[in-house]
């Protein structure tokens, strides 16, 4: 991934190429979701700003986070219990096993999913553009904690 100038610089640039105004409330939102660790929800993003008192509206930091999908800086992937669950920047494609009791969500890759996934697409002459996997369970914590 890009470091956090590059993708200032991309970001100011790309909203000038779409007409759109660059502001600081804007960059903040793009600096607050680059330090952002691992998986995230938008409110959080909005919760992170009320606790910093940081003064930028719920609407800015909505359509700021759709502008960096669009430009691939974040990706959804996850959308659970009404909730769309967002990462920077993937590095590689992965999947998610998301534990239903306490929402931990864990990381996986699988070659041989990918190698199937690219069989059935070639079976059904089917292009595919990305896909999603996620598995819904019991992480092992909660399965011991229900068990015991």
């Amino acid at each position: 991934m890009k470091n956090k100038k590059e993708i200032i610089k991309q970001f100011r640039e790309y909203l000038q190429e779409q007409g759109l105004r660059y502001t600081e409330q804007r960059e903040a939102v793009l600096k607050k979701i680059l330090d952002t660790k691992g998986h995230f929800e938008i409110e959080e993003i909005v919760h992170k700003f009320k606790l910093d008192n940081i003064n930028v509206s719920r609407a800015t930091i909505y359509r700021t986070l759709h502008i960096l999908r669009e430009m691939g800086i974040i990706t959804e992937v996850i959308k659970y219990k009404n909730k769309t669950i967002y990462e920077v920047g993937l590095k590689h494609h992965h999947d998610h096993l998301i534990c239903r009791n306490c929402g931990k969500i864990i990381e996986f890759h699988s070659d041989e999913l990918e190698k199937l996934q690219d069989n059935l697409c070639e079976i059904y002459n089917f292009k595919p553009e990305f896909h999603r996997l996620e598995i819904y369970g019991l992480c092992s914590r909660c399965r011991t904690r229900k068990e015991g």
